[in-house]
């Protein structure tokens, strides 16, 4: 049985985590919305206590990987609740806000793929790294299967090709992980993941884009043209294994679809809990041993929003205690993903339409969650996306049969 009750032992980093948003997050939060790129010098110094933590062990609200145990079952490196407590401290720093945790050095989702899927060695000479990840292009949205992007052996160095965009910290960042195909012929089963280092000739910054939340967060476009890479840069195994297609480098969003979904419960509890005290400022109680039926609209439309809160919360804790009992998650990381993108979008809304006239207005953070709340449905893999793969986990179907 799941016991989905947060563990005792995490309490301490929770509260942390927490403390950090309310004290570090919050009092910034508007500034950095409206300073679009502008970087967020102050969560330097709290990025350096982070790498303090996860270099302790402690971790918890940075970026981690899902590492398969081996055969034997050694857990390969995986500590026990590291991805739960990494869930659980993300929440947390989301409700402070999540633009400034997406802008946090070193903790990149970048950073989870290398974790997920380098050796030791890579792990070794990457660590302390910042690194983006670059998957979508111009012509490839949420069909990651689809890139055009290429990675040609020439001796000791690939020598990338392509054009990336919606890359977030794509300017930040000290490197970028880049998805390429080795063999386009192959299909999904050549598309390999490189490390990309800045300043490597042929590595270029094109632009950032201006976007409707997430300001505080830089997201650029990068274009790679005869970008040399040594072949120690790949992760994962550089052989083409028709058979198990792609999902090495696809093993990443195991871990990141969780790590968007609690940022999304992040989102929605701050909503609801602004919410709350605005209802109960102009004299609404929600009463939770009475019927919502019985109760005014606005009690219970909160509680309405607050029951789909839970079923999402709920969904993402589960796929990130799968992981730590490596266990496959991949269909509860797409239910977790979709769950939560729909819900922060659905409450934050509905938040701002509770609030009255302060919702609209910046006067308080309810408009800017709604904004923010948009991403976190569409990134690490559409709506539409989680849906079509929770289908094919469900009713057995290949990607070729079920598109």
């Amino acid at each position: 049985m799941i016991n989905l009750e947060p563990p005792k032992k995490a309490g301490a980093l929770v509260n942390q985590a927490y403390q950090a948003a309310a004290e570090v997050f919050r009092p910034i939060s508007r500034k950095y919305d409206r300073a679009e790129h502008a970087y967020p010098s102050e969560l330097d110094m709290f990025a350096a206590l982070l790498d303090g933590l996860n270099g302790s062990g402690e971790g918890g609200a940075g970026a981690s990987g899902v590492r398969r145990g081996d055969d034997d079952g050694k857990s390969n490196g995986n500590r026990n609740g590291g991805n739960l407590s990494t869930v659980l401290g993300t929440i947390e720093m989301c409700w402070g806000d999540v633009a400034l945790l997406l802008s946090m050095p070193r903790q990149g989702l970048g950073n989870a793929a290398i974790a997920s899927v380098a050796n030791d060695e890579q792990l070794e000479r990457f660590a302390g790294l910042w690194a983006a990840m670059a998957i979508t292009e111009p012509g490839c949205g949420s069909d990651s299967a689809a890139i055009t992007a290429t990675a040609e052996l020439d001796g000791d160095e690939y020598v990338l090709n392509g054009e990336k965009i919606f890359v977030t910290a794509g300017q930040r960042a000290d490197a970028v992980v880049v998805w390429a195909s080795l063999d386009r012929s192959k299909g999904r089963a050549a598309i390999k993941s490189f490390v990309v280092e800045k300043g490597t000739p042929g590595f270029e910054v094109v632009r950032l884009e201006h976007k409707l939340g997430i300001r505080a967060s830089d997201t650029a476009v990068l274009r790679f043209e005869n970008c040399r890479v040594p072949k120690e840069n790949l992760l994962g195994t550089p052989e083409i294994d028709t058979k198990k297609g792609f999902a090495g480098v696809m093993q990443t969003f195991d871990n990141t679809r969780p790590l968007v979904a609690a940022m999304a419960i992040g989102v929605a509890r701050a909503a609801l809990e602004e919410t709350a005290r605005i209802l109960a400022e102009a004299g609404v109680t929600v009463d939770y041993d009475k019927p919502a039926n019985s109760q005014h609209a606005a009690a219970a439309a909160y509680l309405q929003l607050e029951a789909d809160y839970e079923a999402a919360y709920l969904l993402t804790l589960e796929s990130a205690w799968m992981a730590d009992n490596r266990k496959p998650n991949s269909l509860h990381a797409s239910m977790a993903k979709a769950k939560a993108g729909r819900s922060v979008v659905d409450i934050t809304l509905r938040c701002v339409e509770l609030a009255g006239t302060l919702g609209y207005t910046e006067d308080l953070l309810l408009e800017k969650w709604s904004r923010d709340a948009k991403i976190l449905d569409i990134f690490e893999g559409t709506q539409q996306i989680q849906q079509l793969i929770v289908a094919r986990k469900l009713l057995g179907k290949a990607s070729a049969e079920l598109k």
